[in-house]
């Protein structure tokens, strides 16, 4: 496989972009021992054809404005146990979405699931990080962070 000459490097957490979404801005935490992202939902709901179901949930991006809110909706892979952090397991509904990241974009799948109370809305794990990208697990945003005023122009 052909990696790119100048690897991505990401820290432990950096500023990133869910474009199709509606989502111009989310801290990550960036999680090598989680195998599946997750991204922070509530009032999550699937609808349409079992030929190509959707979801459509509601996502605060930003911590520090839990008034912003925005809808989402996305094609929905599926549903999977995953085993979260704590050791339980819970069934989650996965999408299906474009991450930008540093000036690069790829398809990944997402488990929509509840982090209230944890630190960042989204986890990105080893699945969505592609070959040739390091992860600098002592530093944090080493890429440009990304604008919250879309948000505002959006409302």
């Amino acid at each position: 496989m052909k990696h790119d000459l100048n690897p991505l490097i990401l820290g432990r957490r950096e500023w990133v972009a869910l474009p199709d979404l509606g989502l111009f801005a989310i801290k990550a935490k960036v999680d090598t021992g989680a195998r599946t992202s997750a991204l922070h939902a509530e009032s999550i709901e699937t609808f349409g054809p079992d030929s190509a179901p959707r979801a459509r949930f509601l996502v605060r991006p930003l911590l520090e404005e839990p008034e912003l809110a925005v809808w989402c909706e996305a094609d929905l892979v599926g549903a999977r146990d995953v085993t979260c952090s704590s050791g339980e397991r819970e069934c989650r509904c996965i999408i299906s979405t474009t991450l930008r990241v540093g000036g690069r974009a790829w398809p990944i799948e997402l488990g929509l699931t509840n982090r209230e109370g944890l630190a960042h809305r989204m986890l990105l794990g080893r699945q969505a990080i592609r070959p040739g990208m390091l992860v600098d697990p002592a530093r944090s945003f080493l890429l440009p962070k990304l604008s919250t005023r879309r948000y505002r122009a959006s409302a």
